[in-house]
């Protein structure tokens, strides 16, 4: 997961909008959002090659979201999935305190992420680098490969868009899916260094990622309801940059 933009306690009809791109290697496989045999709570799209997830909810309005720290290093394949870091709260029945105890416990174990996690009682934000652990205060926030509301051009984007749709009362999933197919790239002196050079800054500078080997490969609207309503919604892109799937979901009254 590589953008995510949400609102918490922003809108009279909901407390969570939240709008979100996954970008990876199209080469790795992937299911799209279903409810998951093994946990039949879970509500999330799966990473086949380890098992976790990006983002996901659950029956019970768990919800949990990874992205990776973007930085250099050399890889090293024995480190577990972040994606699993997503599932296992998702999958678990610890509170977000108590799940933010253990991450603070074992987060050495894991390369850079960022982890969004909470339930009914509200968000909680962790990452492995920066300060660490909050609680996610009620507004506009949005997260990409650095630390949350790290002002990147796409970040920054992303929630001017979301506040001009809060702003105006209706929250339309195809507005925000179209938030979130924007592929338009900024110039170089507002991109982030992260270490990987400039060519690679632009590629992954837009809202949305167009690459051969890497790029958007799936799109999510999540939005909870005041009446503890979740409308799940998903499109999946190929490799050309089209739409290979649409799914939606509805959990509550």
């Amino acid at each position: 997961m590589c953008l995510i933009v949400f609102a918490t306690d922003c809108h009279p009809r909901y407390r969570l909008v939240l709008a979100a791109n996954r970008d990876e290697y199209f080469s790795r496989p992937t299911a799209p959002a279903a409810f998951w045999e093994d946990a039949p709570h879970v509500l999330a799209g799966r990473d086949l090659l380890a098992g976790g997830t990006w983002l996901g909810v659950t029956r019970e309005r768990r919800l949990a979201a990874v992205t990776y720290y973007r930085e250099p290093s050399k890889p090293v394949h024995q480190l577990p999935s972040r994606g699993m870091l997503a599932a296992d709260f998702l999958k678990g029945t610890m509170t977000p305190a108590e799940y933010r105890e253990q991450l603070q416990r074992e987060e050495g174990k894991y390369g850079g992420f960022n982890l969004l996690f909470g339930d009914d009682s509200g968000l909680c934000y962790h990452a492995n680098r920066g300060e660490g652990s909050s609680r996610v205060a009620a507004g506009i926030h949005g997260l990409s490969n650095g630390l949350l509301d790290t002002p990147w051009p796409k970040v920054v984007a992303a929630r001017k868009r979301l506040e001009h749709l809060l702003r105006d009362g209706t929250v339309a999933p195809d507005e925000l899916f179209a938030l979130l197919a924007d592929r338009g790239a900024y110039p170089d002196p507002q991109l982030p260094d992260t270490g990987f050079g400039i060519e690679r800054e632009r590629t992954l500078s837009p809202i949305y990622v167009s690459g051969n080997e890497y790029g958007t490969r799936s799109s999510t609207v999540i939005l909870i309801g005041r009446d503890n309503r979740v409308e799940f919604l998903e499109r999946t892109f190929d490799q050309r940059q089209e739409v290979a799937g649409a799914a939606s979901f509805t959990i509550g009254p």
